[in-house]
């Protein structure tokens, strides 16, 4: 009997599995859509999405030292060495929205945008080890503003626009595992795909109907591993209280970049529509790349009593500015907090 229920609880994660594959396929297009509408979105990658979930974020964003704050199961992919206190199989879904006002010292634009948050799936190996699955964003690209100058003088002045655009993202699949060794040690490693497509647009447009404008398209199709990883440790203190110390990282991986170019040439007519390209004159395709991603570290500390209370800490630094798209450094700061 005990082994016809373990043969049956494996083929009922087999059929989580399934179903969770089932509903994560339909949303890979869904994550391609601008969600976003930030011109901070403009640098890097986009506005970077964080791998925090709701439940870490409700307390501040603490993670990389969280092992199991409840008798709650609660998926931490920060750490993937916290994977290994799952004891049920857990799957966690959410949605997210956003509300954004931006202003200039004569105009105020107010924008809404929702997203898919997560789809994330764990469940355990042995008593002391688990596996996770999921797929959420990696980073947002999304804005849209315009520059008019003034071009010559007196009667032979002309208005020009400079138009920016871009939108995309990134999206973050990822399988992990976690064990503990012995009753105090834990570790635990994440195999992540990022996929998605940056694309931006820089236009010139004169305001005299008829006239001929151009545009620089840009397109990044990236795609390709990076590897995240993680430990604990945890110091029990009696009376159902404990204190753990943690550390995860993220490898600085290269991955593919397909980066496509056009410059095209077209005019406006009369009630602003833009017509049909006149034509290419310029044509990229498919140039294969790559992009480096920055060396990711965090330390941090949780003290609990259990399922009474939790206060922690976490510093985290990210090495941005070894970021490079193209095998061109973008020239960002490195973060530390």
């Amino acid at each position: 009997m005990k082994l016809l229920h373990y043969k049956m609880n494996d083929k009922i994660k087999y059929v989580y599995i399934a179903c969770l594959l089932m509903v994560l396929l339909p949303m890979l297009s869904a994550n391609a859509q601008t969600t976003v509408q930030s011109p901070y979105s403009k640098f890097g990658l986009g506005n970077l999405k964080s791998s925090v979930l709701p439940q870490q974020r409700g307390m501040g964003g603490i993670s990389t030292g969280v092992f199991r704050s409840s008798y709650v199961n609660n998926i931490n992919m920060q750490n993937p060495a916290s994977y290994a206190g799952i004891n049920l199989t857990t799957l966690d879904i959410g949605v997210s929205g956003s509300s954004t006002t931006l202003k200039t010292s004569s105009l105020s634009e107010n924008s809404f945008n929702g997203s898919l948050s997560h789809v994330a799936m764990a469940f355990p190996v042995t008593q002391k080890s688990a596996v996770s699955i999921g797929i959420l964003p990696y980073s947002e690209l999304g804005y849209d503003f315009k520059n008019t100058v003034t071009v010559g003088s007196g009667s032979s002045a002309k208005s020009v626009d400079y138009l920016y655009n871009g939108e995309g993202g990134l999206s973050k699949a990822y399988l992990g595992y976690g064990i503990q060794f012995g009753d105090h040690f834990r570790v635990g490693a994440n195999a992540e795909y990022l996929f998605g497509n940056l694309i931006q647009n820089r236009s010139t447009e004169y305001l005299d109907a008829g006239a001929i404008n151009s545009r620089d398209q840009i397109k990044n199709s990236i795609y390709g591993f990076n590897f995240g990883y993680g430990a604990q440790y945890d110091f029990r203190l009696g009376n159902k209280t404990s204190l753990v110390i943690g550390y995860s990282g993220s490898s600085g991986s290269k991955i593919n970049s397909e980066r496509s170019q056009y410059n095209t040439i077209y005019y406006k007519d009369s009630q602003g529509n833009e017509a049909t390209p006149l034509d290419t004159l310029n044509a990229i395709e498919n140039g294969k790349t790559n992009l480096k991603l920055p060396l990711l570290h965090s330390v941090g500390f949780t003290l609990q009593k259990e399922n009474k209370w939790l206060v922690g800490a976490d510093y985290r630094m990210g090495k941005w500015s070894d970021l490079s798209i193209d095998n061109v450094n973008q020239d960002l700061q490195n973060t530390y907090g």
